[in-house]
């Protein structure tokens, strides 16, 4: 049996918004921009690199939808941006915007920093010691 993580949905305010930030901030690959009618899209966003798992931005339409806009992960880091180059990746991302929680630091796992996307959410830049 061969299986894998394909997506992790994430709740969005706008599409277009979140479309902006995903590519031009973090760099990811817009893969899919579908109308699906009646207002909804199927976007989906990856990041640079090898094909893996994507993240599909779906806006939130009802009010327990809009409430976990930002909030995912309850307040803790939950989404994990490894990159191969720390040092050469953390610089870019600060230069073009992105807020960063805390200086980067090295753990016994690696290089990692928390930021957070334009909606809140917490995320690891890490570099994993190999």
């Amino acid at each position: 049996m061969t299986q894998r993580l394909a997506h992790v949905t994430l709740l969005v305010r706008n599409y277009d918004a979140a479309v902006a930030f995903y590519t031009n901030v973090l760099g990811f690959r817009l893969d899919s921009d579908l109308d699906m009618g009646d207002g909804k899209r199927w976007v989906v966003v990856t990041p640079p690199g090898p094909a893996g798992c994507g993240l599909l931005l779906a806006e939130a339409k009802t009010e327990q939808e809009k409430r976990g806009i930002g909030q995912q992960g309850a307040g803790r880091v939950w989404l994990f941006l490894h990159t191969d180059d720390f040092w050469r990746d953390y610089p870019v991302l600060k230069e073009r915007g992105l807020r960063f929680l805390e200086e980067p630091r090295s753990e016994v796992y690696g290089h990692v920093a928390v930021f957070e996307d334009l909606y809140g959410n917490k995320w690891d830049l890490l570099q994993p010691v190999e």
